[in-house]
Order: structure tokens, then C-alpha cells, then sequence
């Protein structure tokens, strides 16, 4: 079962069929709920309810297995691998055996560790491994000696690695499992299919401590977020309160991202801060779907919210969800993707209390601590294994929808010792249309610049962006004076400021950049289903680009713009057909469209739509690269640009990349061929056997 629009469904048991129907309805819809509530910690009570599937369990028994003893095949020394030092309390050095070669009876004393292809044993001092009859492993605990280093373990100043460990990897579960969350529940496409949605969780003090899954855009300019809240709420914020925000000058990124943060308190302590932060279908404002190309203010582009108190001690507040719902043109689904963001962080407030009755708030504390500076020490280790310098780097925007063209972002990247600057003032003066970047954006921007050049275990948290200064003076296109627009910027000016940075330090670190990724081009239709008789708005996310190539790498083909957007993925084509009235005629790679160079450019797609509404719908563009195609890099070619056409009663126009109330009739077709990347090297040196594999492969057309 689940709710209206949803993707994932909820196992319900089924109740006595033999009761009156309306009783039987009732008692299911109750069960579905009650599941809900538990699973998610809502459930949504006027929702549509639809029952997918029901299935049969049939019991019955199973023969009983009959395991071969094993036979003795010599002592533990046999089994003996060497020894290694590891960290059980202390660092020691411990044998480590081999599972296999232990022989039925063996007893292997505690510290050892014992290996088998598919798990490590851990056997700590006072534990005992012993070999069963079958080959099995019983581990017998010192249960007298785990109690006493719990508590010696608790009392530490400076937590051991171990622990550590854990606690890490557990925050990042929740944050994952928030995103899992919100990946079932949610009901708009752009949320549980395409997953334009991220998961945080900030420390007291608003330091991104975890996240899950999400968009790199978004996550750096989450703490900026968490520090609205706080600095506008003070000590008014208290437990079971939840906020609201989507303001870009108040620590949003653009209006269609709404955030929702849930303070989470201890012993009547604030200590964490959950943070969902995802892309509504609608927001208000001029255009359908959030991104107006004719904004030349803010105020344009949708319903502006600074940080508000959307429940108030665990209470909602009625009238601001109220409010919001009729400022919206699909009150329904928004409220809905809106709860699933509430449950989101309810869930990650859940578990962060079992972490702090687990460890206490001093000790958990001290670990946060720890891991933040210890990904600092990473980070300023990469930066000084960079050679000192000051770099440069320019690329341009097609345009702002106005009087614009060639906008030009610029970086100055210094590298001194183990810190760096990123200086964008250089770059063009804010702008009359929607491609200007608020300050929060922009340092998340450039924070995901340098986390794609670190390598891949180094957490993404607050610690790795202390060695990093960001420089946006007011007044620019980086950071513009309100009321500019700003709607386009996750992606543009978002994409460019990631360019610039990296051709700044292509020259000083080529083999840790890669070549222009393709930008974006999206469009969105609104419309009615005939099929349905709803309105509907679609936010088209297929026909990905190609990505950049780096050295030693291909560029990945149709993955898009995840330079900033890195975890979107594009829908299913038969999900779309059967929510939209769309046919999609094909999807394919778009041959030759990726850069060439020593190591290819990724392919772009190409993609062609037939509309099968009975009314005339509209379609706005917002994006990007018609005129800059994505870079080539060190003697790399640059990628194709997109070309997205309208084909209406015979008569075809190219679509520009900004614009709004495009008239799409019933049978018309759109055929887009999205960008291909750049290439990186030198095209000569490419190795024949590579260019054979393309051409073989339908990649290329020729091996020239």
C-alpha cells in the first residue's frame, strides 16, 4: 500500500475480510497509517490511499538440515597467518588465523583475530574463539573485561579510533537513512525518482557533522541555513519545535529548495540540528516549476520564506501550513513532499537520541570534535602536497535571459602552506535575470570545487572546508544584493564557478581535475492529463549529459551536471509515461558529441517526446551551454553544446536556452541532444585500440 503519487510501498497485514466493508476500509486504512507512523514517524490522514499488490505467505516445514561433522586437520598453528597491530583498546600486535585450516575442537585465546574470505572475528583479551564440531565459530565473551573497559573507555579525554569509527559511520547512516526517508515518501517525481532532495545533520554550533546522499550544491550551504535559524530564533527555539526556510538571502539556495530543520535536545540541551533540504515541484510565483527566465527580481520567482517556526513544541502551526498550501499550484503533492521532509528529520531526531543514551553528550561531543579536526588535518595535508602559487581561471555563461551575454566568472586561487583562498572578485557584477549566486551558494560551490579534487575517504564535513577561504565581495554576480534573482544559480552561475576553479588549478594539478562537464538545460511543462483530468507539472531531467573527462579516465556518458548535482538522477522513461501524457519516442547516446583528447569526452543523449494532452500546455527554459560547450583541458577538445528543438505542425525552431510560455500543442514533438564533455590530453596520443572500441561501439562515427 502507500499513499497517492508515491514509488515505494508499506507491507500491511490484511484485517478480518469477513467484517462489514466500511469497517474493513476503515480498519485497513488505520493499519496503513499505524505502519507508516512507524516506519517514518507521520503519516499523512487525507491522503488518497492505493492498494498495489497483495500478496500470500504460505507456511510449511522444511527438512531438517543435516551438517557434516567436521574432521580434525591439525592445530592452530597450522592455521597460523602471521601477526598484525591492531587497535583493541590499546594498540597490540595479535596472530590472525585463518578460519579454514582451524580444526573442529580448536580454542583460540583472546587478542587474535581469525579471517575467513567474507568477515573478520575480532577475539579481544579475556575472549575465547573455539571450533565447533561443524566448523563453526562460538566466541565467548569476557563479559567482566568488556564492562571495565566500557567505563574506562568512556572516561577517555580523547576518544580512541575505534570508537570513532563508529561514530562516524553511524551519523552518516542516519543522514542516509533520512534520504532513504524521504526517497519512499515523498510523491513528486523530481523527489522520488530523480532525488533532487539532501540530508544533513549540523552540530549545536551549526557545523555540517554528516550527510546523507544528496546534491553537492545543496550541502554546503546547509550550515548557513541551521545559522539563520539560530541567529532570528535565539533562545525561543525549544524541543519539538521545526522550521522552515527557502530564502536565498537567508541561507537558502534558491526558492524551489525549502528546508526544513528539526533542533534535536538532550536533558533540555540543544545539541544537533537535522536538515532536510529538497526541490518542490511549485513554489508559487510567475512561471510553473520555480525557475522564471523573465524574473528580473525575486519576488518573481515564488513565495520567499526566511526562517519560520512551522511547529511550535511539537504542535503545527495550521495556519502557516495553510498558507503555504494555497500559495502553491499543487497544494496536494507539495504538502505531501513537505511531510516527507518533516519525517525525514524526525527520523534522524530518533536516532540521534539512541547515539546520545549510547555514548552521553560529553563523550559524543568529544568524537564530533575529532572527526571535524581530523578531516581538517586531511584536507590541509592535500593542500600542502600542492605546489604554492597563485592560479587563475575563467569561463562564461551564454547569457542571463536580459542584456547579458559572455558573463564572465573568474577565480583567483592561492595556494600558500596548507590553506587556500578562492577569490572571485573578478567576476561580472550582478545581473538583471535569475543566474546571479547568493553568498551560501557560493561557498558551497566552491567547498564541492575542492572535494571533488580530494580523494574519495575524506568525509564532507565543516572540518574540510577550515582550510578554505572563500572571497565573494557584494555586489557581484556571486553574490548579489537582494532583490536580484537567483533562481538559476544552483546551476548557473553554480557550474561555472566550479570551472573556474578548476581551470585555475589545471596548470598546478592536472591529474585531480577533470574537463567541462555538460551544463544544464531542463525544461518544465505544465498541462492537463486527459487520462486524469489533473493539472500536472513536469520538470524534465532526461537527456543527461556528458561528463568531463580527467586524466587517466574516460568522461562518463548521459550522468549530467554532477559537478553541482551530483546525486539527480534522470526518471524512469515508464514512470514517466504513465504519470505524464508523454510518449517517448527514444533515449539514446548522441555519437560524437563527447571532446576528444587523450581520454574522450563523456556522451550527451539525444531524446525525442511526442505531447498527447488535449489542451495547449506551456514549457519554460532555464539553463545553460547552447553557446559554451563544455572545455577541453591540457590540449583536450571541448564537448558539443545541447540543441533543443520544438517540432509544432511541421514547423521546427531551435529552443533558446531562457524562455518562458512556449506554446507546445497536442502532437508536438521535442527532440533535445544534450552536450557531450570534454576531453582531456592531447587527441594524438589517444590509443588506437581506444578510438577502434568507439567507433565499434557506435561512440564515435570515425577513428579520426
Amino acid at each position: 500500500m502507500r499513499y497517492l503519487d508515491q514509488v515505494y510501498e508499506v507491507n500491511v497485514p490484511i484485517p478480518d475480510l469477513d467484517q462489514e466493508r466500511s469497517a474493513l476500509l476503515q480498519e485497513w486504512a488505520s493499519n496503513f497509517h499505524t505502519r507508516y507512523q512507524e516506519l517514518y514517524a507521520y503519516h499523512q490522514q487525507a491522503q488518497e490511499i492505493r492498494l498495489v499488490t497483495l500478496r500470500v505467505t504460505v507456511f510449511g516445514r522444511l527438512p531438517r538440515v543435516a551438517l557434516p561433522e567436521q574432521p580434525p586437520n591439525g592445530s592452530p598453528a597450522l592455521a597460523l597467518q602471521g601477526r598484525r597491530h591492531v587497535y583493541l583498546g590499546t594498540w597490540c600486535d595479535v596472530p590472525v588465523y585463518a578460519t579454514d585450516k582451524l580444526s573442529p575442537g580448536s580454542e583460540i585465546p583472546g587478542p587474535a583475530l581469525l579471517e575467513a574470505p567474507f568477515t573478520t572475528i575480532v577475539v579481544e583479551a579475556g575472549d575465547t574463539a573455539r571450533v565447533d564440531a561443524y566448523g563453526g565459530i562460538e566466541l565467548q565473551v569476557g563479559l567482566d573485561l568488556l564492562a571495565k573497559d566500557v567505563v574506562a573507555s568512556a572516561g577517555l579525554e580523547r576518544p580512541d579510533p575505534i570508537t570513532l569509527a563508529v561514530v562516524e559511520h553511524r551519523l552518516g547512516s542516519i543522514a542516509l537513512e533520512m534520504a532513504e526517508v524521504m526517497l519512499r515518501t515523498s510523491m513528486s517525481q523530481i523527489l522520488n525518482s530523480s532525488r533532487d532532495f539532501s540530508t544533513a545533520i549540523l552540530d549545536a554550533d551549526c557545523q555540517l557533522i554528516a550527510q546523507g546522499e544528496g546534491i553537492p550544491v545543496h550541502i554546503s550551504a546547509l550550515p548557513p541555513a541551521g545559522e539563520a535559524v539560530r541567529d532570528y530564533f535565539g533562545g525561543e527555539i525549544t524541543e519539538g519545535d521545526l522550521f522552515v526556510l527557502n530564502d536565498p538571502y537567508f541561507g537558502g539556495s534558491h526558492l524551489p529548495d525549502i528546508t526544513i530543520i528539526a533542533p534535536i535536545f538532550y536533558d533540555d540541551r540543544l545539541m544537533f540540528y537535522a536538515v532536510n533540504r529538497a526541490h518542490h515541484s511549485d513554489v508559487g510565483g510567475a512561471t510553473y516549476g520555480g525557475y522564471n527566465p523573465a524574473a528580473s527580481e525575486i519576488y518573481h520567482e515564488g513565495l520567499r520564506l526566511p526562517p519560520l517556526k512551522l511547529y511550535d513544541k511539537g504542535v503545527p502551526r495550521q495556519d502557516l501550513l495553510h498558507m503555504l498550501a494555497v500559495n502553491v499550484r499543487h497544494p496536494e503533492n507539495f504538502l505531501g513532499d513537505l511531510n516527507a521532509q518533516i519525517g525525514s528529520v524526525m527520523i534522524a531526531a530518533r536516532r540521534m537520541h539512541t547515539l546520545l543514551e549510547r555514548y552521553g553528550t560529553e563523550r559524543l561531543q568529544r568524537c564530533v570534535t575529532e572527526i571535524l579536526a581530523a578531516t581538517e588535518r586531511q584536507v590541509r595535508q592535500l593542500i600542502a602536497s600542492w605546489p604554492d602559487g597563485v592560479y587563475r581561471g575563467e569561463t562564461f555563461i551564454d547569457d542571463d535571459g536580459f542584456d547579458s551575454t559572455m558573463v564572465p566568472i573568474r577565480a583567483t586561487v592561492t595556494i600558500q602552506g596548507d590553506t587556500m583562498s578562492v577569490d572571485l572578485s573578478e567576476s561580472s557584477p550582478q545581473v538583471t535575470g535569475f543566474i546571479n549566486s547568493s553568498y551560501a551558494n557560493t561557498r558551497s560551490l566552491a567547498h564541492a570545487a575542492i572535494m571533488y579534487m580530494a580523494p574519495a575517504e575524506v568525509p564532507k564535513n565543516d572540518g574540510s572546508m577550515r582550510p578554505i577561504r572563500v572571497i565573494a565581495p557584494r555586489g557581484l554576480i556571486v553574490n548579489p544584493n537582494p532583490p536580484a534573482p537567483v533562481c538559476m544559480s544552483t546551476n548557473h552561475c553554480g557550474e561555472e564557478i566550479i570551472e573556474a576553479i578548476f581551470k585555475a588549478l589545471a596548470p598546478a594539478v592536472p591529474q585531480v581535475v577533470s574537463a567541462g562537464f555538460s551544463r544544464r538545460l531542463r525544461f518544465a511543462m505544465s498541462g492537463r492529463d486527459p487520462r486524469t483530468g489533473r493539472q500536472f507539472i513536469w520538470h524534465f531531467f532526461h537527456a543527461r549529459g556528458g561528463g568531463g573527462a580527467s586524466q587517466g579516465c574516460d568522461g562518463w556518458s548521459n550522468v549530467g551536471e554532477i559537478n553541482v548535482a551530483g546525486g539527480i538522477r534522470s526518471p524512469s522513461v515508464e514512470i514517466t509515461e504513465e504519470r505524464f501524457p508523454f510518449f517517448i519516442e527514444y533515449y539514446e547516446f548522441r555519437p560524437d558529441s563527447g571532446g576528444d583528447g587523450t581520454w574522450r569526452g563523456g556522451l550527451g543523449a539525444t531524446f525525442s517526446m511526442i505531447y498527447e494532452g488535449d489542451q495547449v500546455a506551456l514549457l519554460n527554459t532555464a539553463g545553460d551551454g547552447v553557446v559554451n560547450p563544455p572545455y577541453g583541458l591540457c590540449g583536450g577538445q571541448p564537448g558539443k553544446p545541447h540543441i533543443y528543438r520544438l517540432l509544432s505542425q511541421g514547423q521546427e525552431r531551435v529552443l533558446r536556452s531562457k524562455e518562458v510560455s512556449v506554446r507546445v500543442k497536442p502532437g508536438d514533438r521535442i527532440f533535445c541532444l544534450s552536450a557531450g564533455g570534454g576531453g582531456f590530453g592531447d587527441p594524438q596520443d589517444r590509443p588506437p585500440a581506444q578510438r577502434a572500441w568507439d567507433v565499434q561501439n557506435g561512440y564515435c562515427s570515425s577513428q579520426e
